[in-house]
């Protein structure tokens, strides 16, 4: 089964065509036959598109909205000079799967779409302002252009719908939880649930056996508490905001900061959730970038206090998580990096480890060095009584999984 895996942000369409089915999913075997993104969408995008063997296409172009998007992405895989293996005209994809950030209660599994679930997802639209519109714009989009074709939503809260209500409660009146919904979600539900099948296939063990910590470390970022296979905690909350500390957002912070800024700076509500979701994390603290590779260049070569401060509250609210997690789990076997900092910076992850002796996590650093670019590898040391992994998440993957199951209507089975 060829699926089309799309995944729409507020300006941009990113996807893959994976080529899988239950004999591929069994034995690892599913290929990736094409990929690309269009972002910038509503002005000049910029366009990335390859097929797997060949050269790719950048270009860049007016595109006017979603819908547009993904019609100069059919137009690029059925032109004959694309050489899509498998793939010569739109019949050759048999579903699309799609990813939506927001399921809230209701929606806690992969399901097929239908003018229901879309409904559904409209009503989750308070909860995630500014990820569930343009999801849906995807969806739109391809239901117009792929017509009476299969469609699944995969949603990032799902996976975190087990978690207990002792951990996605907050502490305020009761009867706002009942009212409006006011509770713990988390996210990056997908990369959490991909990280901990593929921790129970390295170890070979049953999914009841899975007591782990998963970081997913990049722009945006969250911890996992994962026991027994199901996610008992995370870091993100109501919203992507809550948590650890990312490249633009704050994570944790007291709450009575907005209020003192509306106060005192004179400014909206909007204005201070803007400057908490797109000024702060890592850009705001160092006052140079979001992205932690120029920090650490910037702390090598250049001694730049505010980099090395950026730096540091990052990695202590990691490890705060871990701790906490540990806690709360009464141990775990693993912890497992993911994500684009957690796949490739050996520093942050050293750093993110420091002075946990305490609960005997060594790192061998020979392999954590080495442990950059690669698939899955395990980087603590032998003798250490927690084990630490780099497992490179795979997000599309088990989105294109989650659509041929329900599809053919076969039970998850993790």
């Amino acid at each position: 089964m060829n699926v089309l895996v799309l995944n729409c942000g507020s300006s941009s369409l990113k996807f893959q065509i994976i080529q899988t089915d239950l004999e591929a999913i069994k034995n690892d075997q599913d290929k990736v036959l094409a990929r690309g993104v269009i972002e910038r969408i509503g002005s000049q995008a910029i366009i990335t598109l390859r097929a797997v063997g060949q050269p790719a296409l950048k270009t860049a172009e007016p595109i006017r909205d979603h819908k547009a998007a993904l019609n100069y992405i059919i137009n690029w895989i059925t032109d004959p000079n694309t050489k899509i293996e498998g793939i010569k005209e739109l019949s050759d994809i048999h579903a699309i799967g799609h990813r939506v950030v927001h399921g809230a209660e209701q929606l806690v599994k992969s399901v097929l779409i239908d003018d229901n679930v879309i409904d559904q997802i409209e009503d989750c639209i308070p909860l995630a302002p500014l990820h569930n519109p343009p999801n849906l714009k995807g969806i739109y989009a391809a239901r117009d252009a792929f017509p009476g074709l299969p469609q699944v939503a995969v949603f990032d809260t799902g996976f975190h719908s087990t978690m207990p209500e002792q951990n996605y409660l907050y502490a305020i009146p009761y009867q706002l939880y009942r009212r409006f919904k006011i509770r713990k979600y988390g996210f990056h539900g997908t990369s959490h649930r991909y990280i901990a099948y593929r921790y129970r296939k390295i170890k070979g063990i049953e999914r009841d056996k899975v007591n782990i910590i998963t970081l997913h470390l990049g722009n945006g970022c969250s911890a996992c508490a994962i026991k027994g296979g199901f996610s008992l905690d995370t870091s993100m909350g109501m919203t992507p905001l809550e948590g650890l500390v990312m490249g633009t957002r704050s994570g944790d912070i007291d709450p009575a900061i907005v209020e003192f800024l509306i106060h005192n700076e004179g400014a909206t509500v909007e204005e201070v959730f803007n400057v908490l979701n797109k000024r702060s994390g890592l850009l705001g603290i160092s006052g140079l970038t979001n992205d932690m590779r120029d920090l650490l260049e910037e702390e090598r070569e250049h001694q730049d206090r505010r980099a090395r401060l950026a730096i540091d509250i990052f990695c202590n609210r990691v490890k705060k998580y871990i701790g906490a997690y540990i806690a709360e789990m009464n141990g775990v076997d693993s912890i497992c990096f993911t994500g684009g900092i957690g796949e490739n910076s050996p520093e942050i992850r050293a750093r993110c480890l420091s002075n946990l002796d305490f609960f005997g996590i060594k790192l061998d650093e020979e392999l954590n060095q080495k442990a950059v670019g690669i698939k899955e590898m395990k980087i603590s040391a032998e003798d250490s009584r927690i084990e630490v992994y780099v497992i490179a998440t795979n997000e599309e993957l088990l989105i294109a999984r989650d659509t041929v199951r329900v599809v053919l209507n076969v039970p998850r089975i993790w």
